[in-house]
């Protein structure tokens, strides 16, 4: 395993495990495509029977790879170029269409989603109002308030997922503000995910995937977590930082900005330096 190999097996931490289930995730094969979850886990699981071993006869004191692998299925998540790739094939169903939109682009929890009503939206801001959620009790839809009161917040769309749902609802006869703009089951969407995934040829992630897949888009273009956790409404910051492993690739681009800053510095420094010596 070439991305551990430099390691001792006591020097191997679940931090370790996580950014090496990264990089696995990242890999494409001939065909170029990224390895599928199944094979992920086959990976994942050979290191674990290794540190098990380890464990068992040669006094390590922790598998660490037994701590990863609950973080490897919540860690699963498209980049923008699968999403787009999912997103032409369900085209031919508009629900299908506008749902998975917001889902990556909005990072919503699916019973968040189900929840929306025609008044959530304000198309002067371009915000969505998340504070309700749809969930299954007893065999029936049930509207609910959130569970934890960072879930009620505004969302501000990108322009363009605004002007697509302005479309989306102008295109319903005679719906009235607090209708569901959205008439399908949570089933419902595992089964287009199921078909999305294997039409486009890419890697099948669960609906959830779509919420890991906003906020990993958004610590790629550099916001805090802060930021992040206001917008997809964490109960606290610290779950946004279990997705801390996605934000070493940023280590060169603050290298970068901190040598800007430093020579910027000397130059102003120089220039008035320069601007000295030219009044004497």
């Amino acid at each position: 395993m070439p991305y551990l190999g430099d390691l001792l097996m006591n020097e191997i931490s679940n931090v370790a495990i996580i950014q090496w289930q990264n990089e696995l995730m990242k890999i494409k094969d001939d065909r170029g495509q990224t390895y599928s979850p199944t094979y992920l886990r086959t990976i994942h699981a050979q290191l674990s029977s290794i540190l098990n071993h380890a464990c068992r006869y040669y006094n390590l004191k922790t598998n660490v790879g037994t701590m990863g692998e609950k973080e490897a299925d919540e860690m699963l998540f498209w980049t923008q170029e699968e999403h787009e790739a999912f997103i032409k094939v369900v085209k031919d169903k508009p629900q299908s269409y506008y749902a998975f939109e917001i889902l990556y682009w909005c990072g919503l929890r699916m019973g968040e989603l189900l929840a929306l009503t025609k008044e959530k939206f304000d198309f002067k801001t371009g915000t969505v109002k998340i504070d309700e959620s749809l969930q299954r009790i007893d065999g029936k839809n049930i509207i609910t308030p959130p569970k934890i009161k960072k879930s009620i917040r505004k969302v501000t769309m990108p322009d363009f997922l605004a002007e697509e749902i302005k479309i989306y609802l102008n295109g319903f006869y005679k719906l009235k503000p607090k209708d569901l703009i959205f008439s399908f089951s949570k089933s419902f969407l595992h089964h287009e995910m199921d078909r999305g995934s294997k039409k486009a040829n890419i890697k099948r992630i669960r609906v959830h995937d779509l919420r890991h897949s906003h906020v990993s888009l958004l610590i790629e273009l550099g916001f805090s977590a802060t930021a992040i956790a206001d917008r997809v409404g964490h109960e606290s910051i610290d779950i946004t930082y279990r997705y801390a492993h996605l934000f070493p690739s940023k280590q060169k681009e603050m290298a970068l900005s901190l040598t800007q800053v430093r020579t910027k510095s000397q130059n102003d420094w120089e220039d008035l330096l320069k601007e000295d010596e030219d009044d004497v």
